[in-house]
């Protein structure tokens, strides 16, 4: 016992993913409790013992329940060192959150909220409880759905490593910052969709909130296309990503895109793209080196943002060729963007993705004379030069782009030092999972740029809304998930790698200091966040399904109807005489 509670969590077990052991302070509380648990423990058993020295039956019963007992740290060493029976206090299943701004996608009001396990009773004011019931005081300061982060990678094996960030310690991180849910991407084995989602069912039993699952589809032939509907019909998967990037590994063709896209129209599922042109980009990475250019600066130059465009809209106008909606992942530029205004402003259904990583650095970072430093900002698509990040802002914030989300997909810097001769073997993927609500919120609330309102539609209520689990999710009503955070405006933040609560030794926003601080985060009912203290436990998370044909798919049989009246097609024609007589 004495070994687990040292440790206290697995966020600090580092030494398997390469990495010093970190973070001693913000787990320090979890640490005392387990010594004094520990101690108080031992004295008592000491005690009972000299008692029974003379009754050999009770001794070993003594023995036995100890050694029960002392298994209670249990979630000290899986966990933050938190369990609601030993590791910290025991959460109500009432909770009552006063006085303060309650605020949705649509309006916001002051108001108390009264939570009962986990699901939100009313939103009124001045709501009288009994003793019973927990209270926390949120008096000037906003109350609002836990963010929900769209786009992510726990425990994803790529480029020949895995993610630092597992079930457990992503989800931590993602609650510390304020969101309560996100949507992974499964990957599939060998091609197959079935075998790839046991695999990650099983990464998932740590969970620690409540998540969902994408799909990647990466090859095609008739058991993909039945295990799609099986994915959609029965296991709670609405979309599926569509990667056409990474020539030789998660590259589909135009024709796999085709009958991919058809098969998500039919089961009302969301299609989703990678957009970068793969074939171009294999082209920039052999320009890149026969120049000699072989560090993280070369990722950059390797796969320009001609080539998120062109893939964009490529990819956009098959989407209307099929007349299906679709969905870009982390648009990193204005040429993606731009694409996806025109096809917006058309009329069609294309939602854009932005994430934290292009909407607040540049790729000045990749030029770093220090590969370590240069290395961590290493993604796909790129960061781009400054410029972009504003434009994606102003495209965020006049509705172009319609929801953030991370790509939290995060490897150490011993994992990212492969390629320190060869920047094509940096594994690819930036952090944002914890940072996402406070950088969103200093970047795009304090500057003026959007409403309150419009901080709680992009970080949570549109991505419910999407992938149709609103207002289930995404919203501070009567019926919806207790799964809320309290903002103080008024508050501070700053960003290290150094206090973090992801397995990474790197941050690439360290440093990075702003107003508008997530003070509480409650997921489910209980609170898992408050005085800069996590209390979590591994297996609390539930796996959220997302039923198919969302809002996106409204009206898209009357468009096909109306297509195919419109086509004046087949024409009667009738055999001339000259053609029977010849």
């Amino acid at each position: 016992m004495e070994k687990t509670c040292s440790e206290t969590s697995n966020l600090r077990t580092m030494a398997d993913a390469g990495e010093p052991a970190r973070g001693k302070k913000k787990y320090s509380h979890s640490k005392v409790v387990c010594e004094r648990l520990m101690k108080l423990q031992f004295i008592g058993a000491l005690k009972f013992m000299e008692s029974a020295s003379q009754r050999p039956w009770l001794f070993f019963l003594i023995l036995l329940i100890f050694s029960i007992f002392s298994r209670a740290d249990q979630f000290c060493d899986a966990g933050l060192g938190f369990a609601e029976s030993t590791c910290g206090t025991t959460s109500s299943s009432k909770l009552l959150i006063k006085g303060g701004t309650v605020v949705n996608a649509h309006h916001q009001e002051v108001a108390d909220v009264y939570v009962e396990d986990g699901i939100i009773i009313a939103v009124k004011p001045n709501i009288k409880v009994g003793d019973d019931v927990a209270v926390l005081d949120a008096t000037g300061k906003y109350v609002m759905p836990g963010g929900i982060d769209p786009h992510t990678h726990l425990a994803f094996e790529f480029m020949g490593t895995q993610t630092v960030d597992d079930f457990f310690s992503g989800q931590a991180a993602a609650l510390a910052g304020g969101t309560t849910m996100h949507i992974d991407f499964v990957i599939p084995v060998n091609g197959s969709l079935s075998a790839g989602l046991e695999s990650y069912e099983k990464k998932a039993k740590k969970s620690c909130m409540d998540y969902g699952f994408h799909m990647a589809i990466t090859k095609w032939d008739e058991v993909v296309s039945q295990e799609m509907e099986i994915m959609v019909k029965e296991k709670g998967i609405n979309s599926f990503k569509f990667f056409l990037a990474y020539k030789g590994a998660l590259m589909i063709s135009d024709e796999l895109l085709l009958q991919g896209l058809k098969k998500c129209k039919s089961l009302g599922a969301l299609a989703m793209v990678h957009a970068e042109n793969g074939d171009a980009v294999y082209e920039g990475q052999e320009r890149m080196i026969e120049l000699g250019i072989t560090g993280p600066e070369g990722h950059a130059l390797s796969r320009p943002a001609v080539l998120e465009g062109e893939a964009t809209s490529r990819a956009i106008r098959l989407a209307s060729f099929v007349n299906t909606p679709l969905y870009v992942v982390h648009v990193m530029s204005i040429d993606a963007m731009e694409e996806i205004a025109r096809a917006r402003k058309a009329g069609q259904r294309v939602i854009g993705e932005p994430v934290v990583s292009g909407l607040i650095l540049d790729d000045s970072v990749l030029w770093d004379p220090d590969f370590v430093n240069a290395a961590k900002y290493v993604m796909s698509p790129p960061i781009r030069s400054s410029g972009h990040d504003k434009a994606l802002q102003a495209a965020l914030s006049t509705g172009i782009l319609q929801l953030v989300g991370t790509d939290h997909c995060v490897f150490n810097s011993t994992q990212k030092a492969v390629g320190i001769d060869d920047f094509r073997k940096i594994p690819n993927g930036v952090n944002g999972i914890e940072e996402r609500m406070h950088l969103v919120w200093d970047t795009m609330v304090e500057s003026g740029q959007i409403s309150v309102s419009d901080y709680v539609r992009i970080t949570s209520t549109e991505c419910a809304r999407i992938f149709n689990i609103y207002p289930k999710k995404g919203a501070i009503l009567a019926g919806s998930d207790a799964d809320i955070i309290i903002l103080n405006p008024n508050a501070s933040f700053e960003i290290s790698a150094k206090s973090h609560h992801t397995r990474s030794d790197t941050n690439v926003y360290d440093g990075k200091r702003g107003k508008g601080k997530v003070e509480v985060t409650i997921s489910g009912g209980r609170i898992v966040w408050e005085n800069d203290e996590l209390k979590v436990v591994p297996g609390a998370g539930k796996y959220i399904e997302m039923p198919a044909f969302s809002y996106l798919f409204d009206g898209i049989g009357k468009a096909d109807a109306q297509y195919l009246s419109s086509l004046r097609a087949p024409v009667k024609r009738s055999q001339s005489t000259n053609l029977h007589s010849s």
